[in-house]
């Protein structure tokens, strides 16, 4: 009986790994010598020229505690395809990035595009690669540093610019997690009861503090912060200093109003935004946005709202963070808006841009769980936690989609409740099709969540099917709620008409309301000068892509009005 061959012998090396498979021998020794030149120095490089010597390569690199940051395969093996080797990889090194090498036009191919869309609709892969042709290709390189980068902010291992140390199922530090993570800095967390996390503490005499300890690069150390001294140690403003006049003040600092803000300061207006929590709003908590115009490979929602909020600033705009809006009033041509950490602001125009929140399911057990188990929203610095364990999804929109797909690469099993009888009414068509083809997700429709237990972190949730009228429990360790969605314009004076829901009315949608001869603009609420984009808005398509473009037209608006003003005398 023959026996099975020895795995390669691979060199004890720390550092991580890129393979490139392709079984032509000009074309695997032109990709070898490319990736040595370009990325030797801080990654060991592997080629093979067909599935099994990749996949065997792999797997004792796995074996040896290595880890892999990208596979690069052609589709057309001799043992196999590439689809089915990055694959293979993906369960291998789950973070790893996955690219399928074509050649210039062979996208047109339908042997080879049907497996690449096929795989990337499935997570398998996440994209291309165009072969180099020839030395220093600087389109294969620029493909293969963004996934990189990509790659090297998924690595935990790595050192950041902010170390995070506290207990695992602690409340507070899941919020300074998902705080962190939504903003985009880079951090790494310790468990204290883990040998790094206590290394730490011991260092800085912390051992039996109990709260969380934020270690910044430089030493500076912060015991149990508030959000505002965080933004503050990763550099983001809190309090306005100097001249409290704007032209346009954009309260929300999701998509509607970072566009806002973009198109604002980029002719010209001095603009503020006004954000009480994280960039981004809730789109920032969004693992992987594929149907944003332009980013082929899809955007996280967070990395949208840190380009679009660096855009804005190279523009002149002002952010202030960790900061509330809690009053507005008129007085002829300007508005004030007074807010929970300065005072009070004069501006010629305010942009409503709250966005919405997520309902919760008032469930008292549930509740005293929250961030020990239970989450509103789905921050990704949360799913690596529950490796190999059992956490449920309650929403049937695309938010609630992109966490059960994100969910799934580290979860054992993510199951999604939906009340509905299907998710074609609410959900995009690609996500729905990333969802049948993950074994570890499953969809339970016409069900609800009903109570739950655990002490001091969940422990099971009973389920309700009200197609069969049945009620069951069973075992989770987390559930992520991305259901409703509640506008937060409580603190909005009664000049601004809101539905019966409480979105803020625009246009000529309440003409009892308009006091002026002229018409509202679209996007104009019943307070003069008061605009409302996104989510927020009444009748608003509820898209990432669509409340953009809803602050970027607001702004042409804006000007109209500013000129009204303007030539009124005021």
């Amino acid at each position: 009986m023959a026996t099975a061959p020895a795995p390669p012998e691979v060199p004890a090396d720390l550092r991580p790994a890129i393979l490139a498979v392709d079984d032509d021998p000009d074309a695997v020794a032109l990709l070898g010598a490319e990736l040595e030149d370009r990325y030797g120095r801080a990654y060991q490089v592997h080629t093979a020229r067909a599935a099994s010597t990749a996949l065997a390569l792999m797997t004792a690199l796995r074996d040896q505690g290595g880890r892999v940051a990208l596979v690069l395969s052609d589709q057309w093996l001799p043992d196999g395809t590439g689809a089915e080797l990055l694959a293979q990889a993906r369960e291998l090194f789950p973070h790893s990035r996955r690219l399928l090498l074509i050649s210039w036009g062979e996208w047109s191919v339908d042997a080879t595009a049907h497996p690449l869309r096929r795989g990337i609709g499935l997570g398998q892969i996440d994209y291309y690669a165009i072969k180099p042709w020839r030395s220093a290709d600087e389109l294969f390189h620029r493909t293969v540093t963004e996934n990189l980068h990509e790659w090297v902010g998924s690595d935990a291992s790595l050192s950041r610019e902010i170390t995070l140390v506290a207990d695992a199922g602690n409340a507070r530090a899941s919020e300074l997690r998902t705080l962190l993570s939504r903003n985009r800095v880079p951090f790494v967390f310790h468990p204290a009861d883990a040998p790094e996390g206590r290394r730490i503490l011991a260092e800085y005499r912390l051992e039996d503090v109990g709260v969380p300890v934020v270690v910044q690069r430089n030493g500076r150390v912060l015991v149990d912060p508030t959000n505002a001294d965080l933004a503050e140690a990763y550099g983001a403003r809190t309090r306005l200093q100097g001249s409290r006049e704007y032209d346009v003040t954009v309260v929300g600092a999701g998509p509607g109003g970072l566009a806002a803000a973009v198109y604002a300061s980029s002719e010209g207006l001095r603009t503020l935004v006004i954000e009480r929590e994280t960039i981004g709003g809730q789109a920032g908590s969004s693992s992987l946005i594929r149907n944003y115009l332009g980013f082929q490979r899809g955007v996280s929602g967070a990395d949208l709202a840190t380009r679009a909020q660096q855009q804005a600033w190279v523009f002149g705009t002002t952010f202030l963070q960790m900061c509330r809006a809690t009053g507005l009033r008129s007085d002829r041509d300007r508005l004030y808006l007074t807010t929970s950490t300065s005072a009070e602001i004069a501006t010629g125009v305010v942009v409503l841009a709250m966005g919405v929140s997520y309902r919760r399911l008032g469930i008292p057990a549930l509740d005293e769980l929250v961030g020990q188990g239970v989450f509103y929203g789905a921050s990704a610095s949360e799913a690596e936690r529950f490796t190999g364990r059992s956490v449920f999804v309650v929403g049937a929109g695309n938010s609630a989609g992109q966490a059960a797909v994100h969910l799934a690469e580290h979860a054992k099993r993510v199951t999604i409740l939906v009340r509905r009888t299907t998710l074609a009414e609410t959900m995009s068509k690609y996500l729905i099709d990333e969802i049948d083809g993950r074994l570890n997700i499953h969809v339970r429709f016409e069900t609800e969540i009903v109570d739950g237990t655990g002490r001091g972190a969940l422990e099971s949730l009973t389920l309700r099917d009200n197609g069969k009228r049945v009620t069951e429990t069973f075992p989770a360790d987390a559930v992520f709620i991305l259901i409703g969605a509640q506008p937060l314009t409580d603190w909005l004076p009664d000049d601004i008409v809101r539905d019966k829901y409480g979105f803020v009315v625009s246009g000529a949608s309440d003409d009892a309301a308009w006091k002026l001869e002229r018409p509202p603009f679209m996007f104009e609420s019943t307070m003069p000068g008061v605009f409302a984009v996104g989510d927020v808005r009444s009748g608003s398509v509820k898209r990432v892509a669509s409340a953009a473009g809803e602050g970027s037209v607001a702004i042409q608006q804006v000007h109209q009005y500013l000129q009204l003003i303007e030539s009124a005398g005021y």
